[in-house]
Parts: C-alpha cells; structure tokens; sequence
C-alpha cells in the first residue's frame, strides 16, 4: 500500500476523508489505518504549503526528464524559492524540507549530467539541502560547494554560511591527520572570511582561520569598521591557546593595530611579546611627540630598558619621553594623587594596629617594647607610608637613629632599609636622606643603606646610575660582613630588575661562580642576575648557573637552605618563555644531586607564568598527588618538589578568570587530602592567585586557615591574608586580622606575620597595589612577578627565613609595589583635571553593537583610585585620550570637533 500513499500525496481531498471515515467507523484493518495517518499528514498542509510543494515536486521532476533546455529555468525557480522562504530561527525552512526526500534523486541527476553550468547550479542547490543532513561522515554541504565554487555563497544567508565552515573546519581536521591536500578547502575558508565579518561575526571568522592554521591572512581582510572588533576578540583568545599559536594570535593583533594607527594597542601587545625590537619599532613609527610620552609611560610602567633616542623630537619632547621612560617623574604623580586625596599626612603604627579595638586583656602585651615588636612596627611604617617620604619614625627631625637602636642584629639592617620604601622612587631627596647611614660602622646599618638604595631605585632610571656606583662598588661586594654583602648583592637586583643591563654580569657572575663563597652569597647573586635579566633567556647567566649545579665539588652545598634561590633565579631567565625552557629541564635531569627535580619544576612554572596552559596544572596537580617514602635528602627535595608545584598551579593560572576559579577549587582539595607540606604552600599560592584583590571567599577560607593547628600554615595564611589585600584598606580583612592580634600576642613568630600583613593591607595608605598585571590586566609585569616569587619562596619556610634572621626578604615585594591610580596629563605632562566614570570593568568580547564596557558607575574627577576589575571612561568627547585605556598616567589631547559638538 506505500506506493499508493506515494501516489495519492497531490491528490483530491475526497479520498483521505473516505480513509479517515473508515478508521473512525471502527473498521479494524491495520493497513487501513496507516494509510489514514499518512494521508492525514498530508492533510495538515496548508494550501499555500501544499501549492509550494506541489511546484517544487513538479520542478524535480522537469529536471529529470531529457530537455536540458527546462534544467537553467527550473534550478533558478527552485532558488527562488529556497531563497524567498522566511520561517522561524527553530524550524527548516519549508522548501528545504519538501526538498529533502527528493534529495537522492537530484544527487543522481548531478552524476549523470555533463559539465557545465547547469551542473554547477545543481551542486550549489544540493550544497543547501545537504545542510539538513547531519550525519557525521556525509559532509555534503562542503562536497557540493566545492564542486560548485563559483556561485554566489553569501545569497544563501548566515546560517548557510556557518554550517559550511563548520564542515570545513571537520573535512580539515580529518584531511590534515591522512595528510591529504587541503589547499580547496582554505581558498573556501577565504570566501567565507570576509562574509562573516560584513555580518559582525568576527569570532566565527577568527575561529575558522585559527582552525585552517591561516590567521596570519587576516590583516587582509578586516577594514576601519571591523578591525577594533576583531583584535578584541583575537588578544581575548590568546589566554586559551597553546604556543606556539598564542604568539602569532597576539602579532597578527599587532599587525592590524599598526595598519590603522593605534600606537597605544599595539605598544602593549609588543610588550606582552616581550620583543624588544618590536616595542623600538613601535616608538619609532610615529612623530607625534605626545603619543610618544604616552608610549613611553606604557614601557615605563613594564620596567623595561630600551633606549629610544628619536632625533624628530624637540630636546624638551625628547627629555620628556627619556622621563617617561624611565618613570623619574613617579613620585611627583605619586605625591599629587596623596595631595588631592588628602592623605599626605604620616600614619602611625597605632593606627594600624587601632589596639583599642584588641581586647583590653591582651592590648597591652601585644604592643610590647621588644626588639621584636619594634622590627615588625619599622616594617608596618614602611609599607604604610610607602611613597610619601614623610613618617613619624624614621625620617623625623629629631634624633634620626632612635628607632634604629630599638633593633638589633639584622632588624637594624631591614629598619633602615625601610627608608628605602618611604622614599620609593624619590632617587635624589633618598640618596640624600640615606647617604649618612652608608658610612656607618656597623655592618647591619651599612647593610641597611645598601638595600634602601635599591628599594628606592628599584624601575627608576637615571643616567648616572647611583645605584650600580654604590653598589656594585669591590668594597660593598667584598666586605667582611656577609650581611653587607647580601644587601649590597639584593639591592643590585631590586634597582635594575628588568633593566638585561649587560655590566652587572662582570659585578655578579664571578660571585655566583666562586666556589669559597657561601651559598646564601652565591644564591643571593644568581636571584639577581635572575631578576635583571627576567624573561631574556641569557645564555651566559644560564650556563653560569647551570655550572653550580653541575660542580661536584659544591655537591654539598646544594643541600643549603639558600639553594632555593639559585634555583628562583635560573627560573626568572626563562620567565614566560614557554618551550624554551626544555633545554634547561633536559640538561638539569644531568644533575645527580636530588635537588635537580625541585629546580626543575621551579624553572618550568616560571616558563609558563600567567599563559593559564590547563596541561601544566594538570601535570603539577599530578606532582602533588605523589606519595613520598625516600630517605631523608630524597624525601626533602621531594617535598619541595610538591611545594613548587602547588606555587606553580597558582602561577600559571593566575592570568586566566576562569583558571582562577578552578584552581581555587583544587586548592580545596590539596587542603582536605594533601600532605603536610603541601597544605603549608596552599594558602600562600591562593594569595598569588590574586593579590591586592580581597574576594571574599577566598579571604574568609584564609581565615579559617589562620587558626590551623599546623602553626606553619597559619602563619603563611596570615601573610597571603596580607598579600591578598595589600594596598586595599579592605575593612573587613582589617578586622580579622585585629582579631588574629589578638588570638595570638603570645605566639612571637605569629604575631610578627600579623603587623606585617597589617602592614600590607594599608600599603601606601590605601593607594597601591601588588598586582603585577596591569592595562586593563592584559599585561603581565614580569618584574612585578619575579618579587612576588621570591617572598614567596622565602616564605614555604618562613621559619627559616622570614620569621628569623631573613626578614628582609619582604623587601622584595617593592618590585610589584606601583601606585593603582588614574592621573591625566596635558601634552606637556602638567596635570590635568577632568571627570571619569570609574565602575566594574565588564568583557564585551563578541557582544553585538556597542556595548557598555562599564557598570555601576560613578563619576569622579581625576585623580582618581581604580580597584582590582574597574575601569574608567572620560564623561564626555571634550578630550581624546592617548591611552586605549585610562590607567596609570594618561595624555589627553583636546578634540578639535568639541566646540561643534557642544
């Protein structure tokens, strides 16, 4: 009976009634039946459907009878039809679907005609009706097409287009695996490229090239209209791509962003390459001295040393930009942001503390008069009045070494190092105010000045470079006190961190290489060698660092406490370098001594710093899962090893929002499940995960783990507590730790990690930050990073080194300090008043139209303080900024069209 039913589709209505009679007089045969249903089917058509589908059945079959003559008129008629059908985003559009069952039969027809047009019009028809065929292997949208490549493809609508390019993106997958040729299916994909990004498609035209391998040809394609659109979604994508193709996503952004001029974008991918010659390019392709400046501000704020000498520019643009550069006029910027806040004032140790607010029972014995007590307060004024050189402690004008001699042994040195950080920045007032304290004659207090004159001149510039002059000088180096030498050794690291400046080598490297030194010198050198040529890679400084750990006569020394630090240092050479760190990883598997591995893990996790590659976590995440049964040198480096690891999951997580969240999860589990050593790391690697960025969540479960009865976790939660809001003033985390005062004034080593996060929290009186990402947390600082990392190594034993004898270390965080401010300047760098909306910074990647890029705004006028995920907009056009986007030190130029437009 089918074929009847077949038969009886265009016919009269008379015959599906008698049928349906029949079912419902209850007559019982089943065929009967069946025939009812499908006729009744039929039935449901409307005559509008039921006149097209008759057309359609009646075009199919003039085109399998033998006048070819009918073939160009029929597959016109079948187009339009195709063509002209509107239904719903949900449904198949109706000719499509009355096409389908006759669908074999054209394929056949296609296989018996002879080449040419009309053949060619018959394969683009099948193309479309192959779309509502979705089987796996029969990709006949793809087939057709390319058998008919000629035809208009962007007639048949958006959503013609995207199933093809996704059965290209499968046939190209499948092809590159059986090593066929591929060469039609990319010159496809570049018809269909410029077709979605006329239809604002940008992401799904990204997303077929980055499949076909061919994005470098998307310069070729994007204009004025589409360009800002498409580099916003290419530089969004680099966080989830593997290298090598995450580089050349961030250059072919680069590549567009210089054809249409915008200097400032592209400067920052530049940077984010970490190519120095295409950051000197990028300066010297333009004459505008005020784009300079701005250009200049961006290089600065990296830390970076590239000398731009551009003979275009005036001596006084010329002085400008070297200025800009170089971050000399910092402190000023800095200073006018205190002034508008009105915060210029010095805070004191006691309103940090607020002990009135302590329970009275203990107020008074956690404000002991201790050496120790008094070590923590120099620390906690340091960090407070960072910046502002002015205190109430150290820089009074009475007896200037009063608070010094309330120390002793190395707390003298790190109090006056301390002066080093209230006068950040400020080289020429510094060097004046510290230069009484160099020619003292105990060792502590030398030591002290040393490293203040590092932590002051730390990414600031000058051309008579102080600080290599009283550094690196052979009588700081090769004191009699170890403590000197170390100072003099840190404060070299901290000054020209990022600088790659070739003379410290000849101070450094013979340190580090000489066998009669002790490892706490040796280490101490290489962790500055490490930070001065962060992220380049040095062949010489890698050899040399690689030669301590292969000399067999210096076996005995790799079991030090201090080896970690050569270890760091190697690490930093290689800091987002991603593969090219294999080379060290093989040669260290050479090393017989146990602490290969540990180093091993050290350098690669600084390779893959902030790429949030899911690969290396997982592979970390397996490293914490070992189970250690070694003998006692085995099991220690095995324990560091795991240690890294943990340090490292939060490393390379932290650039990626998403990443963030799952490792915060995972650090949950290595809580509840993980070994003894393991936990001591995690609350410190949740603090790197996002620093000067108090969520919460993340600091209420740092809470719970302050009060942990392994007394190492609870100090190392104290200090990620510090860590996490530091620079915030958070209110609700100033609290907790006021309560952590409390709960432990009896508890020395613990209460001294207290003041310090303390210290911490009310960095630069509110003003600053540790993040070391910055512009619009698309950049990170490399040099910013290589501080964090160090405390942090420090602190996986603070017992052994921040909390005893090495507290000093902390000052290794100046490295990431950096005022979290919005200051606008004229073309002549004067400050400039002008309103901003500052609110909650929100991702319009791929979102159509022009989307709010802000919420929850208020309107400020600047200077103004930006937190961690805000953002600001100029409130009106009367100014166009220089800067893509308003952070740090902005150059506004007046809008020449403002007048008009008021």
């Amino acid at each position: 009976m089918a074929p009847n039913s077949d038969q009886n589709k265009p016919a009269d209505k008379g015959k599906g009634k008698a049928v349906d009679s029949q079912a419902k007089d209850g007559q019982p045969p089943v065929n009967g039946k069946e025939e009812g249903d499908k006729v009744d089917s039929t039935e449901e058509l409307s005559e509008e459907d039921q006149q097209l589908k008759t057309e359609l059945d009646m075009i199919v079959e003039r085109l399998t009878e033998p006048d070819a003559t009918l073939y160009k008129a029929s597959l016109e008629a079948m187009k339009t039809f195709i063509k002209t059908s509107t239904s719903s985003m949900t449904a198949v559009p109706k000719p499509l679907k009355f096409l389908r069952p006759h669908y074999e039969t054209m394929t056949q027809l296609y296989d018996q005609w002879p080449e040419g047009d009309d053949k060619s019009s018959l394969a683009d028809v099948l193309s479309v009706i192959g779309m509502t065929f979705s089987d796996e292997d029969r990709q006949d949208t793809l087939k057709y097409r390319l058998l008919s490549p000629t035809q208009d493809i962007g007639s048949w609508g958006h959503e013609y287009v995207r199933h093809l390019a996704l059965e290209i993106g499968e046939v190209y997958g499948k092809r590159v695996t059986t090593e066929e040729p591929v060469k039609d299916l990319v010159d496809l994909a570049l018809v269909l490229v410029p077709l979605f990004l006329k239809s604002n498609a940008e992401a799904d035209a990204v997303d077929l090239m980055s499949e076909l391998e061919i994005i470098e040809e998307l310069p070729n394609f994007v204009d004025e209209n589409t360009y800002s659109r498409v580099c916003l979604y290419l530089v969004s994508m680099v966080n989830l791509l593997t290298y090598p193709d995450n580089e050349q996503f961030l250059r072919t952004a680069h590549d567009i962003y210089k054809t249409y001029n915008e200097l400032t974008q592209a400067m920052g991918i530049a940077i984010r390459l970490n190519d120095l010659d295409l950051i000197t390019a990028d300066f010297v392709s333009t004459d505008d001295p005020a784009l300079k400046k701005q250009m200049g501000f961006l290089i600065g704020r990296q830390k970076i040393w590239v000398d731009v000498v551009d003979n275009h520019l005036s001596d006084e643009d010329m002085q400008e930009t070297e200025e800009a550069i170089c971050n000399i006029k910092l402190s000023e910027y800095f200073k006018t942001l205190g002034k508008e806040l009105n915060i210029l004032e010095p805070k004191t140790t006691e309103d940090i503390y607020k002990s009135h607010l302590e329970s009275s029972r203990v107020a008074g014995m956690t404000n002991l008069d201790s050496a120790r007590h008094n070590l923590a307060a120099a620390f906690v004024n340091a960090f407070v009045n960072a910046g502002f050189g002015k205190d109430k402690m150290m820089l009074v004008a009475q007896d200037k070494e009063s608070w010094v001699w309330k120390t002793k042994d190395e707390g003298m040195m790190s109090t006056v190092a301390s002066l080093g950080t209230l006068l950040m920045w400020d080289v020429e007032s510094g060097l004046d105010k510290t230069d009484k304290y160099t020619y003292a004659s105990e060792p502590q207090i030398m030591a002290g000045a040393m490293l203040a004159i590092g932590i002051m001149t730390s990414g600031v510039r000058l051309d008579s470079d102080p600080a290599l002059a009283l550094l690196g000088d052979a009588d700081r180096l090769e004191h009699k006190s170890p403590l000197v030498r170390v100072a003099a050794i840190m404060g070299l690291g901290l000054s020209y961190a990022g600088s790659h400046k070739e003379e410290l080598l000849d101070v450094l490297l013979p340190i580090v290489a000489n066998p009669d030194n002790d490892m706490q010198i040796s280490a101490m050198a290489a962790l500055s060698c490490g930070m001065v040529f962060v992220g380049s890679g040095n062949p010489g400084v890698s050899e040399e660092l690689m030669g301590v750990l292969l000399d067999e006569d210096r076996g005995n020394q790799l079991s030090d406490k201090w080896i970690r630090f050569l270890a760091l240092g190697l690490g930093l050479l290689f800091f987002g370098r991603q593969e090219e760190v294999d080379v060290i990883l093989e040669t260290l598997k050479a090393v017989p001594h146990p602490m290969s591995r540990p180093t091993a893990i050290l350098a690669e996790v600084c390779a893959w710093a902030g790429t949030g590659a899911v690969l290396k976590i997982q592979e970390l995440l397996h490293i914490c899962n070992e189970h250690i049964e070694a003998e006692s040198d085995e099991k220690k480096s095995e324990e560091l090893t795991q240690m890294y690891a943990v340090l490292g999951i939060a490393l390379v997580a932290m650039g990626e929002d998403v990443g963030q969240e799952m490792v915060l999860r995972q650090f949950g589990h290595l809580m509840h499940y993980g070994e003894a050593n393991i936990r001591r790391v995690v609350p410190l690697a949740m603090g790197l995960v996002s620093p000067s960025n108090p969520q919460m969540k993340v600091y209420d479960t740092l809470s719970r783990y302050s009060h942990d009865n392994d007394n190492d976790v609870a100090i190392n939660a104290i200090f990620a507590m510090g860590l996490l809001g530091a620079g915030t003033n958070n209110a609700r985390l100033a609290q907790l730790l006021r309560q952590l005062a409390s709960y432990y004034h009896r508890d020395q080593e613990s209460l001294f990690m207290v003041r310090i996060a303390q210290g911490l929290l009310h960095m630069g009186k509110g003003t600053m930050t540790l993040n070391p990402f910055h512009t619009d947390r698309q950049i990170l600082s490399r040099v910013a990073t290589s501080g964090l990392l160090a405390v942090l190594v420090a602190m996986i034993d603070a017992k052994q080194f921040i909390t005893s004898n090495s507290h000093y270390l902390l000052y290794f965080l100046v490295t990431a300090m950096h005022p979290r401010f919005l200051v606008t300047l004229d073309e002549n760098l004067k400050p400039l008043t002008v309103n901003v909306r500052v609110g909650q910074a929100v991702d319009v990647v791929g979102q159509a139209g022009r989307p709010k890029t802000i919420t929850g705004w208020q309107t400020q006028s600047t200077p103004v303080l930006l937190a961690y995920g805000e953002r600001a907009e100029l409130e009106d056009e009367e100014y166009i900024s220089l800067s893509n986007t308003l952070e740090g030190l902005v150059i506004l130029r007046k809008n020449p069209d403002w007048e008009d437009g008021k």
